[in-house]
């Protein structure tokens, strides 16, 4: 098809961006009128073009310099194990299903309590200006590098004392990260035998088309055919097994779906990644883009209107979902979305491994990042077009009653027959205190889907759908962040044993992979048995924990185009570096230090203090000791990450005034040059 000629081309693309910013201003300057959910769809796809179009292809020609003639990891080191030429749709695939777990999904949702604005912006802007840059930049170090890890790249690049920093830190963070995503798995699939029936059936087939990939001259369309029936006979076929001997064996408890999660994310860091983490996750994001596209159909044909205001008074920081002012935990409640510094770490993981033209990381890094974009963007839509009363409701624990009297004081009507009948409606006993997001996006997809449909019999079906499609989606998290946390390992342990350092050695392999999946599992179980330990007492330094990674890998992308000699664009990753850095160690500092109880950390220790002082029951007394014992646990741990993160970034500093006054030569440690034959 013949491209349009210049003078059309240019008119439709100024069209297009005058049609992205007219939604903008419409969605901006609303003021209590009713304002349709499609002037976020049109704004959404508006970025999405013009930021693909343009600003990816600038960022890969003239910061980044791609090299299509010179040959990748994948073909340089290619082992059949990790480092595998693979299909750059499959690579879109893996890395799109790895870096979009539950984020996009969740982040939104609960954003949400601050309006719809906040949310929407950041989005939009942060994942094209931030969260593209991040994940394409050091996709492309890692490329260049021979697909070595964050913290290798930064201990060559930066020095050996903010390598160690960074190793170490990475390393905990991960386990933290994977721990809570692990945590929100088994809560999904407890007690679930059609969820579990789903997430079990899709592996056997992933292999399948893993081994015609590797094996046979099928074409990647079929096999993707295939992929895509086995899926859908995956989840449809779940409902089939009620009242069978596979129902029964299939209704696990927590316990047994933790250690279940152990042995798969085990399996998935040492197994061949063309047998099954590439192509799970390739199949896992025919669902993911699949049920998202649906869901803009479903807003597209029924335009819905936005019920959340574009700002609630809770931006002061009073909100009931979670506490903190819209700076900056606005930033860092939506990361994955917008910017992730997770993302850093598949992007220097598993993706360097298996691309196989410097060419695909356009489509890899920024395509995945902007996809993932969207699908921020529609997750924020399904909590906005719900009855604000109903949302809030659903993020509030406690009785039925007294959380709607809370909600309706605050503003936003809501009655317990209005809660029982969403919860009879959705098949489920109680829709009260479902906090974490998922649950909520569950909802509000579910009335789309059954709205188009028309009829509310189906609402039961498709929130069920989407609670599954979300656990499906963190387990593909889950199983990639484990081989990865493999790398991170092993660059740890091959300091002390260099034979455990190597990627091709078997016993390093599977030393890392027991002691990485050992360190997550241990607070994951822990948090199961006990709702007051493991990763529950470390959850709420999730958020910030995973961005000061993004702060880590983008002082690296500045050093490294600094040695490359292109002064004139470190503003692209600086920019996004200065923010992050405003807001992690704001956030960081308010969680320690605020006097609010529902967000400092030490003035929730001494409140539970001043209750033990003041007396009660041995249990009570108990609790309160393990709660305040908490609170110090977290201070001790965010106080840790915020130090080693920025005595990183003071490292990097140091290291760019050495090499703009010429105290330094600038010495890139790229792989040597080898062309593509």
């Amino acid at each position: 098809m013949k491209s349009l000629p210049p003078l059309p081309r240019i008119l439709l693309w100024i069209a297009v961006a005058l049609l992205g910013a007219g939604s903008l201003a419409v969605l901006a300057l609303s003021r209590g009128e009713p304002v349709s959910a499609l002037w976020m769809v049109v704004a959404s796809v508006c970025v999405f073009a013009i930021a693909y179009r343009f600003h990816s292809a600038w960022l890969m020609a003239k910061v980044l310099t791609l090299d299509d003639l010179r040959a990748t990891p994948a073909v340089v080191k290619e082992d059949g194990k990790d480092f595998v030429q693979t299909n750059r749709w499959v690579v879109f695939g893996h890395h799109f299903a790895a870096i979009a777990g539950p984020g996009p999904l969740v982040g939104p949702v609960l954003a949400a309590q601050f309006g719809f604005l906040p949310g929407l912006l950041w989005i939009l802007i942060g994942a094209t200006l931030g969260g593209a840059v991040h994940d394409s930049i050091i996709l492309f170090c890692s490329t260049r590098r021979g697909g070595r890890s964050l913290g290798q790249m930064v201990r060559e690049e930066v020095g050996p004392f903010a390598g160690i920093l960074a190793l170490v830190s990475t390393t905990a963070i991960m386990i933290i990260i994977l721990a809570v995503l692990a945590l929100v798995v088994v809560r999904a699939l407890a007690e679930s035998p059609w969820g579990l029936f789903t997430i079990l059936a899709t592996i056997p087939v992933a292999m399948v088309m893993g081994s015609a990939m590797r094996f046979t001259k099928v074409h990647i369309g079929i096999v993707s055919a295939f992929g895509v029936g086995g899926l859908l006979l995956s989840v449809v076929g779940g409902q089939w097994i009620h009242g069978t001997a596979l129902e029964h064996w299939l209704t696990l408890d927590g316990r047994t779906l933790a250690f279940g999660l152990m042995g798969y994310g085990l399996l998935a860091s040492v197994l061949p990644v063309w047998l099954l983490l590439a192509p799970r996750d390739y199949l896992s994001t025919f669902m993911k883009i699949g049920a998202v596209a649906l869901l803009g159909i479903a807003i597209v044909v029924l335009a819905p209107e936005l019920k959340m205001p574009a700002l609630t008074r809770f931006i002061d920081g009073t909100g009931p979902v979670f506490a903190g002012a819209v700076f900056p935990f606005c930033f860092i409640t939506i990361a994955c979305a917008a910017v992730s510094g997770f993302h850093a770490i598949i992007s220097s993981g598993t993706t360097p491994k298996i691309i196989a033209r410097e060419r695909d990381i356009r489509i890899v890094g920024y395509g995945g990042m902007v996809t993932e974009m969207l699908v921020g963007v529609m997750a924020l839509i399904a909590a906005c077009v719900m009855e604000p009363g109903e949302y809030f409701a659903i993020n509030l624990r406690g009785e039925t009653a007294a959380v709607t009297a809370q909600v309706t004081a605050m503003g936003f009507p809501v009655t317990v027959e209005q809660m029982d009948q969403l919860a009879a409606d959705v098949g489920e006993k109680t829709m009260v205190g479902r906090t974490g997001g998922a649950p909520t996006f569950a909802v509000g997809m579910a009335h789309m889907f059954a709205g188009v449909l028309g009829s509310k019999a189906a609402l039961a079906l498709w929130y069920h759908f989407a609670i599954m499609f979300e656990a499906l989606f963190i387990l593909t998290t889950i199983d990639a962040g484990t081989r990865v946390g493999r790398f991170l390992m092993q660059d740890l342990l091959g300091l002390a044993w260099k034979p455990l350092g190597r990627t091709d050695s078997t016993l390093g392999n599977w030393v890392a992979s027991l002691v990485f999946v050992a360190a997550w599992g241990y607070f994951l179980y822990q948090g199961v048995v006990d709702p007051l330990g493991g990763i529950n007492s470390l959850w709420p330094i999730f958020g910030v924990a995973n961005q000061l990674l993004a702060v880590i890998a983008l002082a690296l992308g500045t050093t490294v185009l600094l040695k490359m000699g292109r002064q004139r664009y470190l503003w692209v990753p600086l920019l996004p570096l200065t923010w992050l850095l405003a807001v992690t160690m704001t956030a960081g500092w308010q969680k320690i230090f605020s006097a609010d109880p529902r967000l400092g950390f030490l003035s929730a220790a001494a409140q539970y203090r001043e209750k033990i002082t003041a007396g009660g029951s041995p249990e009570q007394l108990a609790q309160w000791q393990h709660l305040a014992a908490n609170q110090y646990v977290n201070t001790a741990v965010t106080a840790t990450f915020l130090v080693l993160v920025l005595l990183i970034v003071l490292t990097s500093v140091r290291k760019w005034w050495q090499l703009l006054s010429g105290r330094t030569t600038a010495t890139l440690h790229e792989d040597a040059y080898v062309p593509v034959r």
